[in-house]
């Protein structure tokens, strides 16, 4: 059983990093549409800093607000919606910032999405932020696509007042869920370059690693997420 710490309706949850029936597993892409204008691209950003806003003010998450600065990337889902009864399935729109010493650049639009068949009834809604913390799980995020947990591993944030210590994986997570669900089970997700989003809000084609580690992509636009981690 997961111990939940509610607040304004959202429990904070452990990452369910294994399923206690899990007879077949598949890939489920395309769960939440892809921001298809420069506006819808701008809102998306904007759930995704009130997320963040959230997390970081939360006093359960205190090891993500101590190691935040110091991650290669910080990943953000302001929505991922999980819905099924024995066949279930994830899916929502990923944004990501990354470091460049001392200056963040992004976002950069990806598609979060996975599916399983397994004991899972109700639906739920969860938003998500994870901290890439290793160069392995950097070069993943300039790949076509990757799963969690298979090309990178991933562990459940610490929650609680906790410390600052290292946790030994490529990305640490962390969820705030709301619905039917006792957790949110990310492994086997897969993410990947959600090239309409990045179009949409650059108004230019541009790919994860133009955006993040070239900089040849870049928008003022962005100036409101990426100052949330620089100060």
């Amino acid at each position: 059983m997961l111990n939940k710490k509610m607040r304004s309706g959202f429990a904070v949850v452990p990452l369910a990093l294994s399923l206690s029936v899990v007879p077949i597993a598949f890939t489920v892409l395309g769960g939440c549409a892809s921001p298809q204008s420069s506006g819808d691209a701008q809102q998306t950003m904007r759930e995704a800093e009130t997320t963040l806003s959230n997390f970081q003010r939360d006093p359960d998450m205190v090891w993500l607000q101590q190691n935040i600065g110091h991650a290669k990337a910080v990943l953000i889902s302001p929505r991922i919606f999980q819905a099924g009864f024995v066949i279930g399935g994830s899916g929502g729109n990923l944004l990501v910032i990354a470091r460049d010493g001392s200056r963040w650049y992004g976002p950069a639009f990806y598609k979060i999405g996975s599916g399983s068949i397994g004991l899972q009834a109700g639906a739920e809604a969860a938003e998500m932020v994870g901290l890439v913390m290793t160069d392995k799980g950097m070069d993943s995020l300039l790949s076509t696509s990757f799963k969690l947990g298979g090309d990178v591993s991933i562990a459940a944030g610490p929650v609680g007042a906790g410390t600052g210590a290292p946790i030994p994986a490529d990305m640490v997570v962390y969820t705030r869920a709301k619905g039917l669900y006792g957790g949110l089970n990310l492994n086997g997700t897969v993410i990947s370059a959600d090239d309409l989003g990045n179009r949409a809000f650059y108004g230019t084609p541009a790919k994860p690693v133009d955006i993040l580690v070239k900089h040849t992509v870049t928008s003022e636009r962005g100036a409101p997420l990426t100052g949330m981690v620089s100060r």
